[in-house]
């Protein structure tokens, strides 16, 4: 089972592009364009399960199409998608802010899913997604530590109650290193599939790790790799996970 995970920044690209006229505005442009670039890697990679995090929903900057979906039918994924920010939240009236969200996509029928809101932070989706082999989390954590911490006992909540093979994903923005993740891992008995800790941020030359895919112990890693892709400001992680039951076929990209 072939697991990626990747921040696609709303497809705005990265680079002095990025910046021109003013800082930061690439937000504000088509993305149409490097979206086609992340589905042609999408598709060399031939994973089983996408996590995306900062997908546009079908804002001007796509032409009012939802990435998640224009992604899904190029390459043939079930999907789910929605926008991060809570049904209370200001953001979440905000055009623009309103269409930012996480996605994921998968080969696998969808057995069941939810979308959970964490009380603290302006970042707030969680996706919960059962599969037939394996559960699903995917989340983007606060910026703040005070509220990353408040998410991850929230989340420790939800992934407590969960039987059988788990994976938690996403960007956790831990700025102050992984450390602040060890409670977490201790309390759930996840593993980090990045045992090396390779950093995935910034893409150009990376130097943080901030994106993490956690699994638990009925899944065993056979391949991690940060691949070197720069079409966000994140770098993608690939990983390739098997566990006992699962066909060979099953562990196979297809």
């Amino acid at each position: 089972m072939r697991f990626l995970l990747y921040n696609i920044r709303y497809g705005a690209g990265i680079g002095a592009h990025f910046h021109l006229p003013l800082p930061y505005a690439g937000y504000l442009k088509r993305s149409t364009r490097n979206l086609d670039r992340i589905i042609s890697f999408i598709r060399s990679i031939q994973p089983d399960i996408v996590g995306l995090v900062e997908v546009d929903n079908g804002s001007f900057r796509c032409d009012s199409n939802c990435q998640a979906e224009v992604i899904a039918k190029a390459l043939n994924y079930n999907h789910l998608v929605e926008t991060k920010y809570g049904v209370d939240s200001v953001a979440n009236r905000l055009p623009l802010l309103n269409k930012q969200g996480n996605a994921l996509l998968t080969r696998q029928p969808i057995v069941s899913y939810r979308y959970y809101y964490f009380k603290q932070g302006v970042k707030r989706l969680i996706i919960e997604a059962r599969l037939e082999d394996v559960t699903i989390f995917l989340v983007h954590l606060s910026l703040t530590y005070r509220n990353r911490q408040y998410q991850l006992e929230q989340l420790y909540q939800l992934i407590k109650k969960v039987n059988g093979p788990l994976i938690v994903a996403g960007d956790f923005n831990v700025l102050w290193g992984d450390r602040e993740l060890e409670l977490f891992l201790a309390a759930t008995g996840l593993l980090s599939a990045n045992n090396e800790g390779a950093p995935s941020y910034p893409s150009r030359a990376p130097k943080r790790q901030l994106d993490f895919i956690l699994h638990s112990r009925e899944l065993r890693v056979t391949d991690f790799q940060v691949p070197s892709v720069t079409l966000s400001d994140h770098a993608p992680l690939l990983c390739d996970f098997t566990r006992a039951g699962m066909t060979d076929r099953a562990l196979q990209p297809a």
